[in-house]
């Protein structure tokens, strides 16, 4: 059997380590996104604020016989021209305690907005084959009736990803996990997204020494900075009051067969009840994950009455190693005014961050992502659509005063610098570059640069003697943005035509 490949040996060093603190940082044409401090020297009459995405219409909802109130842990993700949505469908009885099926389905859209439910034809449910079901009792893997009484292991949590490994057989570019904290997790594949089977018949990851491991969603993807599959999966640990929290493990791949030992991973701050983990690589800048864990307070009584005590919302988190994750301690999403996102088990985000158009005519194409309402509420349950700017987690953001910010020491490839940010009529962006020591190189100090204003995901950063910045390609350099009622999502250099 191929050894497994120890996390240790996967996981990039983070470019901001306290180790390299004193060494430039060498970002290459990466795009930065100013999600942490990682490229952040100082910050001066300015702030780094967190964005919150706006909710929109309900993009599916689970009305069928064979979904329910408790139809969540929903995959999504575009597959060229079109896309794809899987989710557990599943009825539940506060009442009994218990659900009659738990099945898996399929949705999918040609924009992210509207979604359809196709007539699938493969399960049977209540004598009929016309439904959206992927997979019920009798799937892929097939268990005893007394684990989990109406589940077959995989119905609980399938989570599914499209595998972008380069070296990804036809056959398996579809993957999938799935598990519950008796059998394991098991890995599934499939050649076109709909029908599937085993990667074999043991567990990929076995069942551990964690409490309460593999009985949420977990995550597994590609990650193509580090060059190996990665898997989150949820489980229960001991804090330090002697109380056991919600929190992630991680274990990594060569080959999605053979994994690493699972290891927590690390959060500083406070301690907190983190379900859903979410986590995935950003697709303008791969080497950075994303996380939007459901954070549980159970001290809380829903201001619903319907369900178990305990009120839910979504934070942001975010990584440069995969193994350390940056928390913001604030809601990325609130549950809001509808009294059904204040029960329990509700807010829970769907895997998966795509992209859409926008609702206004001439914008750029935004974020969308999505999350449960109505858990456990009623006869049904819902997946409303929330949209983002395209990098717009978090900002630099500036007042109408003024003020700036320094980055680190600095070493690029490329011959120009490309902003995303956004002003106000009167606001604007200044851009200067400097050595190491601070100090103003000539012809592109700050008074060199015209002020920049505007909305542009992507704006070509010019100075009086042009955007051309290629001969400083190479050599440690500073940049120092003045922001003036203006917000600053990320920076990138890129290799582009040059100043005629």
């Amino acid at each position: 059997m191929k050894p497994k490949t120890p996390l240790a040996t996967i996981v990039v060093a983070a470019a901001c380590t306290a180790v390299m603190a004193a060494q430039p940082i060498d970002i290459g044409s990466r795009r930065e996104l100013l999600v942490d401090d990682c490229l952040i020297d100082r910050l001066s009459g300015v702030r780094q604020v967190l964005h919150h995405p706006v909710p929109r219409e309900v993009a599916i909802e689970h009305d069928a016989p064979w979904e329910g109130c408790a139809s969540a842990y929903h995959s999504v993700f575009r597959d060229g021209d079109r896309y794809r949505m899987y989710y557990r469908g599943e009825d539940w009885d506060e009442g009994k305690g218990a659900s009659d099926h738990a099945v898996i389905c399929y949705a999918e859209s040609r924009n992210g907005v509207h979604w359809e439910k196709p007539n699938l034809g493969i399960v049977e449910f209540r004598g009929s084959k016309e439904n959206n079901i992927l997979w019920a009792r009798g799937g892929p893997v097939a268990f005893p009736a007394d684990i989990w009484k109406s589940w077959d292991t995989g119905a609980l949590n399938f989570s599914v990803f499209k595998d972008t490994n380069p070296a990804c057989k036809p056959d398996e570019q579809y993957k999938a996990t799935g598990g519950d904290p008796f059998c394991g997790l098991y890995g599934f594949k499939s050649a076109d997204g709909i029908h599937w089977s085993a990667i074999q018949a043991e567990p990929i990851i076995p069942p551990g020494d964690f409490k309460s491991q593999f009985d949420a969603q977990g995550t597994a993807f590609w990650d193509p900075a580090r060059g190996r599959y990665l898997c989150y999966n949820n489980a229960a640990r001991q804090g330090p009051d002697g109380r056991f929290y919600r929190s992630h493990l991680v274990a990594a791949s060569d080959d999605f067969r053979h994994w690493s030992k699972p290891q927590w991973v690390k959060y500083p701050g406070p301690w907190e009840h983190l379900y859903t983990n979410q986590i995935s690589p950003y697709y303008r800048a791969p080497h950075i994950l994303l996380g939007f864990p459901k954070r549980f307070v159970p001290s809380r009584k829903a201001l619903s009455e319907v369900g178990t005590p305990g009120v839910s919302d979504i934070v942001l988190m975010t990584s440069r190693d995969a193994e350390r994750f940056d928390r913001w301690g604030e809601a990325f999403i609130r549950p809001g005014p509808q009294s059904e996102r204040w029960s329990h088990r509700n807010n829970m985000t769907a895997w998966g961050l795509v992209t859409t158009p926008s609702s206004l005519p001439g914008a750029p194409e935004e974020l969308s992502l999505y999350s449960v309402e109505g858990y456990g509420v009623g006869q049904s349950c819902r997946l409303r659509r929330y949209t983002l700017r395209i990098d717009g987690f978090v900002s630099v953001q500036g007042p109408m005063s003024g003020g700036e910010l320094v980055t680190k020491p600095l070493i690029f490839d490329g011959n120009r610098l490309v902003l995303n940010f956004s002003t106000s009529a009167a606001g604007s962006v200044q851009v200067e570059i400097q050595n190491p020591q601070e100090k103003p190189i000539p012809g592109f100090t700050l008074a060199d640069c015209p002020e920049i204003f505007g909305d542009s995901i992507d704006r070509v950063v010019s100075w009086k003697g042009g955007h051309d910045v290629g001969r400083l390609a190479g050599t440690p350099v500073r940049l120092r943005f003045v922001l003036k009622d203006a917000d600053l999502y990320s920076i990138q250099f890129q290799k582009g035509a040059t100043d005629q």
